[in-house]
């Protein structure tokens, strides 16, 4: 017998899908601690859980015969998905079952800012009648801007098509292939969003690189007319920025369904009424929970009798199945991911990859799927693994381009990516010494060798004395170790790279004074690991 355990409000369809099931039985315990989960969980095969439930290292010790974890919905920031790979367990989500409930709340938000209809039923009901005071304006022929065209974001422009508005869309990784047939004029300029647009929506994960995205600066860039919606993740528009641009009448509305933290602590929404907010409703739909509930437990029960393996977000490892080589590679291949992620912005147009030497007689897709997990792990809020990369990036219209050439040159194998964007195009390349020294060997022709393991600072700089001098003083300065460094020249050009693996990440202040050196063009910063 096939038993699931529920820990969370669950609709009935999904548990009635596991009951209906030959060999399977679904156990229904709502509100249970840590301990009690920790205790009871070894006699389940399985266990759906929404946002309430804590699946905790501790929680999994003892996982006993637990063969997977279904979220039902999109985060999976509750569960410890390394503890679970570790034990071997599987952990699934279903990320579209509330993509239309999402982008119906950003719609209505929309209208509900547009048209004063939470004002107005206020007035209303306090005993008023006043027409005038509560003119509204049509969403027929405004500019929407559309911070993130995944799944939900490219529901959302559809439906304001719907509407006769003109939809602005931008990605910071990459656009959908079919979002200009979607009448979406797609842009790589996040300024002409914040200047054009009278509707803005950001519909993108919450990550160091979307963190207070839209702050005072962005907001000083838009229309006092302009409104802006956030149902995404809370933290992405930078809250004291907004209640103050809203209290002080530089933009005319805010609608946001999420917050840095929820219950929210910032009472400042409190005091607008030009902004509107609701309890993280977005996903809030029956439809929506039917259909994760059912989502869920399919793609458990699948898992659990052997069956497809759907929507997982941590792969069971077959590091253990590749050749060691391949094996190095792959890490190899991810580190450089991560650091062309780093220092090449921009939305993706067009991704290369090459095996040089013996590594290109190997079968090397491992590889290439661990490259595409770094290079585009941080535009994603779910972890990427060689599952459901393929079908991620192909939804945003990413491929990547292989070659092999079994002829080495300089050394014996190596690992190259390119990676062209709308802002330019970098090149890295990395090869393994003996079993287990990675090293990168080349940036854009740089000719370098640094260790791609930590936090790793890349200069790109005029060539002249005193700087390996100058950017080494700041970093003891600030208490910062160096622990390889590679410095690549281009003579005839009178330009350098600069490329550093670091102790520890350096803070706002020390990034400051590096970029005050009069010889420093570009200066990135980023992990590896």
């Amino acid at each position: 017998m096939i038993k699931v355990l529920i820990t969370d409000k669950l609709a009935k369809e999904g548990i009635d899908l596991i009951n209906a099931t030959q060999g399977a039985e679904a156990v229904i315990k709502i509100g249970i601690s840590e301990d009690e989960l920790a205790n009871i969980i070894r006699d389940y095969d399985g266990l759906i859980v929404r946002s309430e439930t804590k699946v905790t290292a501790k929680v999994l010790s003892n996982p006993g015969r637990l063969k997977g974890v279904a979220r039902a919905g999109v985060g999976v920031d509750n569960i410890d998905v390394p503890a679970a790979t570790r034990k071997g367990i599987l952990v699934m989500n279903t990320p579209g079952g509330n993509t239309l409930s999402a982008a119906e709340h950003t719609m209505a938000l929309m209208l509900a800012m547009s048209r004063n209809v939470v004002q107005a039923c206020n007035s209303l009901k306090s005993g008023a009648w006043d027409r005038k005071k509560y003119m509204g304006n049509q969403l027929n022929n405004k500019v929407l801007g559309v911070i993130g065209l995944g799944r939900i974001g490219m529901a959302v422009a559809h439906m304001a098509r719907g509407f006769n508005m003109t939809v602005v869309g931008y990605d910071p990784l990459a656009a959908p292939k079919n979002a200009e047939q979607l009448g979406i004029e797609v842009t790589d300029s996040l300024e002409r969003i914040f200047r054009e647009s009278d509707f803005i929506t950001v519909h993108v994960p919450r990550s160091a690189a979307t963190i207070n995205m839209i702050g005072a600066d962005q907001i000083a860039m838009m229309k006092p007319t302009v409104r802006l919606v956030n149902c995404a993740r809370g933290g992405i528009i930078n809250e004291d920025a907004l209640y103050e641009a809203l209290g002080k009448k530089k933009i005319a509305g805010a609608a946001l369904d999420v917050f840095p933290e929820e219950p929210p602590k910032n009472p400042g929404f409190q005091k607008l009424d030009n902004c509107i907010v609701t309890p993280h409703l977005g996903a809030s739909t029956v439809e929506a929970q039917v259909e994760v509930a059912v989502e869920a437990a399919e793609i458990l029960l699948d898992a659990i009798k052997g069956g497809p393996i759907r929507n997982a977000v941590n792969a069971p490892s077959t590091g253990g199945a590749m050749p060691p080589a391949v094996s190095r590679y792959a890490d190899l291949a991810r580190r450089v991911g991560r650091l062309l992620s780093i220092i090449v912005p921009g939305n993706i147009k067009e991704v290369q990859v090459q095996y040089r030497g013996s590594i290109a007689e190997m079968s090397v897709q491992p590889a290439t799927l661990n490259f595409g997990i770094g290079l585009l792990q941080r535009h994603f809020d779910m972890p990427l693994n060689m599952v459901n990369l393929p079908v991620l990036a192909k939804e945003r219209g990413i491929g990547f381009d292989e070659t092999k050439n079994p002829e080495a040159r300089d050394v014996a194998s190596s690992f190259s990516a390119t990676v062209v964007t709308s802002q330019g195009k970098r090149t890295v390349t990395g090869s393994v010494f003996g079993e287990t020294l990675l090293r990168i060997i080349e940036i854009d022709g740089f000719r370098v060798e640094m260790t791609p393991r930590g936090t790793v600072l890349v200069i790109f700089n005029d060539d002249k004395p005193g700087v390996i001098g100058a950017v080494g003083t700041i970093l003891g300065n600030h208490g910062i170790n160096i622990g390889t460094m590679g410095v690549g020249q281009k003579l005839e050009q009178r330009k350098a790279v600069l490329a550093v693996s670091l102790d520890k990440e350096p803070d706002a202040a020390t990034i400051e004074d590096l970029r005050k050196l009069d010889f420093v063009n570009e200066l990135y910063v980023g992990g590896l690991d």
